[in-house]
């Protein structure tokens, strides 16, 4: 067994932990954790204590995949629901569909019992404001939201420059590989936007033979390269959890227009080996990590890539 998981799952990191050890699946003891997560409104880049859209709005995305079966569940723009990554699973396990998106993953969550809950936090619903009469007209803030919105979107994207993404990664006592995640994405994101972390493929993948991969930060690079994927491809392939990263890393430096800033890239492999690595974020990014061997999870910080 093991799990590996971005910083900002330390909410969560220890229910996680406790039900891996009670013999639990690890996709059920990984959203159980990350809930507590998506409650915490210490954490600004997921659930209730993330940063809403453009428009004032949360919008929430989430993906889980067993890494055994292959099967996946995801939702994208979801409003008014928490915990997001259980809203996923659901997906996977009574629909045979991958994905729902927007209205229609509401009108599922509210069909299978999840309350309609209150989403965006109070002090973020201020920030989101207060920014929006600095960078508004009085006659734009009259109008709004009967404005043009993509002017705005990079004026006053990521009031904390918050791109992150909660990613669960673990292998279980039966050595099913699975991953999940969740986000609330990009603060001040034009409305309907989503990132790498509910595709499949971008910014998750599983395969319980080879390993599996997440990703956070910037998810507009990861979904034109396939970050996850080509991770796990690679270790299928033969190369190890290194080079497969190595690969993935320079498949995101290749990339020189569009929107471009930092990755981290989160990957185990079957054999229990785990690698972080930091692609261009300018601060350190820390991340946990458990396995049975350990009296403790540990917060380490995850090594700079050197491209």
């Amino acid at each position: 067994m093991q799990l590996l998981a971005n910083v900002e799952a330390y909410p969560g990191f220890d229910t996680t932990i406790a039900m891996l050890k009670d013999g639990a699946p690890g996709l059920e003891a990984m959203v159980a954790g990350m809930g507590h997560v998506e409650r915490d409104v210490r954490v600004r880049s997921v659930g209730f204590g993330g940063w809403p859209n453009m428009l004032g709005k949360m919008e929430f995305d989430a993906g889980v995949m067993n890494g055994t079966t292959r099967e996946v569940g995801s939702v994208g723009a979801v409003p008014d629901t928490l915990p997001v990554s259980a809203l996923a699973l659901e997906v996977m396990k009574r629909l045979p569909h991958v994905m729902l998106t927007g209205d229609g993953a509401r009108r599922f969550a509210t069909e299978i019992g999840f309350k309609i809950d209150e989403t965006l936090y109070e002090d973020s619903k201020r920030v989101w404001w207060e920014k929006l009469e600095k960078e508004l007209t009085a006659e734009e803030l009259a109008a709004f939201p009967n404005i043009p919105l993509a002017p705005l979107s990079r004026t006053i994207t990521d009031p904390e420059r918050v791109r992150d993404t909660t990613v669960f990664l673990s292998s279980d006592v039966s050595d099913t590989i699975s991953v999940a995640t969740s986000t609330s994405g990009w603060g001040w994101k034009y409305p309907g936007r989503l990132g790498d972390s509910p595709i499949p493929g971008a910014g998750f993948y599983a395969d319980s033979r080879y390993g599996a991969a997440a990703c956070t930060h910037t998810g507009e690079m990861t979904m034109r390269c396939s970050t996850s994927r080509t991770i796990v491809l690679a270790m299928k392939l033969g190369r190890s959890l290194d080079d497969a990263i190595k690969l993935a890393v320079e498949e995101l430096a290749e990339l020189t227009t569009g929107f471009l800033a930092g990755v981290v890239i989160h990957a185990i492999d079957a054999a229990g080996n785990h690698r972080v690595v930091n692609f261009r974020c300018q601060d350190d990014i820390f991340y946990w990590y458990w396995n049975p061997k350990m009296a403790e999870p540990e917060r380490r910080t995850a090594e700079k890539s050197s491209i």
